[in-house]
């Protein structure tokens, strides 16, 4: 009896410290006081046991009292110094009489923003923008100092080109976001921010051009956006699987990309982008299959060369997928179909071999996979050594061993050469996570099985949509004008209109009649 009276006290002392706790996670969303010793005692609370929040008192004109609170290592103290410290802190005759005035008259600091709430308070000193407060004003200042240390400028080692511009975003969300007003400097640019995470605070920013980009597709991306409740957000990834149309497609349904001009270039086009803070990888959308083998050097070189390789690229781009199926299927069901000659050679090749011809491909599939994968994730110094050295030396001795035969390490060789011709690498993981179930179709019912993985890869295609736009467009529904850019690389002045999905309010991009004619232009002229 006593023990149940014991347990009922603890529970109901457990519930009062819930309790307490509930209302001290609360204060932040409480007004700032007049007391300064007030607001001070609630901010060293909240920030206890953090040495790296500095708490800076001092006299105002060497009468009032004022405190600065900042993080060290995310505001300029140099800064600080100079154009806070110093000149608040001189003895003057007389006092502004206004805090307005004063900030006006006294405060050399660009950017001011006037907080109420321990909240606002919060996320400004988490942001590296110092907090400003004087004894019986009840509004803080929230000054714009934040600096810290960012990654330069460089070129994405993954989508590097031969010719184009040479940058890349960086961490810096305002670094990104300057690098698309430097490209496109019109004020219908207009870029929308947003807080995401409980305890990041993660800043994420929606760009897009006013007049050309969809009423409807900018306020269904901005609503996905606000549904987010998480604790963090640490990557653009995050937010990618947040938003998709599904979840559980192998095929991204928005494109990530380091690049300014490819950003720009889909902007220009009716798209959105979002961009994260701490992430160099800009999403996208809305995307089509065809976007992911197409490559923005595709625009920097003269038509036809873009367009014959385009061509390569979805010739190798079925290779990939298909290549080590076709092997297996002819050599274990449709033998009639290969030369006498070929097939004798490949006889003698697997006449030492002990696994039929779906094992063997599993096998070296796999190992492939794992080589690719270890070279990505080694040192540079060594990744590319020892992906190049190890399936040298394993698939030499395979062969010699009589594990596998030379043909199918052929046959893997070529696959793993035709995947690399993807522009995109996250469409380059679905096509090699495909590849297997569509092998072990072929090994079980032969081309009838590849038959059956196309036609399911087929309808899966036709099933997905990005932010509502057909996944296959403008093949699937079909619009013929855009094909002009999907089955090949036409002219730039031949691309007059945007894709549909822009709308028809701004379908034209530019006027008709740029085709190059200098007996026009000397007519012109004369």
């Amino acid at each position: 009896m006593i023990r149940n009276v014991n347990k009922l006290l603890r529970k109901s002392k457990d519930k009062k410290v819930q309790f307490q706790n509930m209302n001290h996670e609360s204060k932040p969303q409480d007004p700032l006081q007049y007391n300064l010793s007030a607001n001070e005692e609630v901010f060293r609370s909240i920030y206890e046991n953090c040495s790296d929040v500095v708490f800076r008192h001092f006299l105002l004109f060497g009468k009032k009292k004022a405190l600065i609170i900042f993080i060290e290592g995310l505001s300029d103290n140099d800064s600080i110094e100079k154009y806070v410290l110093s000149p608040l802190m001189q003895e003057v005759g007389h006092e502004s009489k206004t805090i307005d005035k004063f900030l006006e008259q006294k405060l050399p600091v660009s950017k001011v923003n006037r907080v109420q709430l321990l909240a606002d308070c919060i996320e400004s000193i988490s942001s590296g923008k110092p907090i400003l407060l004087f004894e019986g004003e009840k509004d803080g200042f929230s000054l714009g100092l934040a600096k810290w240390e960012k990654r330069s400028i460089e070129e994405p080692s993954a989508e590097s080109v031969i010719r184009g511009p040479r940058e890349g975003f960086t961490e810096s969300l305002q670094v990104s976001t300057s690098q698309l007003r430097r490209i496109i400097k019109s004020p219908a640019l207009k870029i929308r921010t947003m807080k995401i995470g409980t305890y990041t605070k993660t800043t994420v920013a929606l760009a897009y051009i006013k007049e050309l980009a969809d009423k409807t597709l900018i306020e269904e991306i901005n609503n996905r956006l606000q549904r987010i409740k998480i604790d963090g957000i640490l990557e653009s990834e995050y937010i990618e699987e947040m938003i998709e149309d599904n979840p559980y497609s192998p095929f991204p349904q928005i494109l990530s990309t380091e690049r300014p001009d490819i950003v720009c270039g889909n902007l220009l086009e009716g798209r959105a982008a979002i961009l994260v803070e701490g992430s160099p990888f800009c999403l996208v959308a809305p995307i089509s299959f065809f976007s992911l083998l197409q490559s923005q050097e595709d625009y920097y070189q003269r038509f036809m060369i873009s367009t014959f390789i385009r061509w390569l690229r979805y010739v190798f781009f079925g290779v990939s997928l298909l290549l080590p199926s076709l092997y297996v299927a002819v050599t274990t069901f449709h033998q009639e179909m290969v030369p006498t000659a070929l097939l004798l050679s490949i006889a003698a090749a697997r006449e030492t071999v002990p696994f039929p011809a779906l094992v063997e491909v599993f096998l070296m599939e796999i190992t492939f996979e794992a080589l690719r994968e270890a070279g990505v994730r080694l040192p540079k110094q060594v990744g590319a050594a020892v992906s190049i050295v190890g399936a040298l030396v394993i698939g030499q001795a395979a062969v010699q061993a009589g594990i596998v035969s030379a043909p199918m390490v052929i046959v893997v060789a070529i696959t793993g050469i035709a995947s690399f011709m993807i522009p995109r690498y996250i469409a380059g993981i679905a096509i090699r996570l495909l590849r297997f179930p569509i092998i072990f179709l072929a090994g079980t019912l032969g081309l009838l099985g590849i038959v059956m993985g196309i036609l399911a890869i087929v309808i899966h295609l036709c099933s997905l949509r990005s932010f509502g736009e057909p996944y296959l467009a403008p093949l699937a529904p079909l619009k013929g004008h855009e094909l002009r850019d999907v089955l090949w690389r036409s002219p730039l002045w031949m691309m007059d209109k945007r894709p549909h999905l822009t709308g028809e309010s701004n379908i034209y991009r530019q006027t008709s009649g740029m085709e190059p004619n200098p007996n026009r232009g000397g007519e012109s002229e004369n």
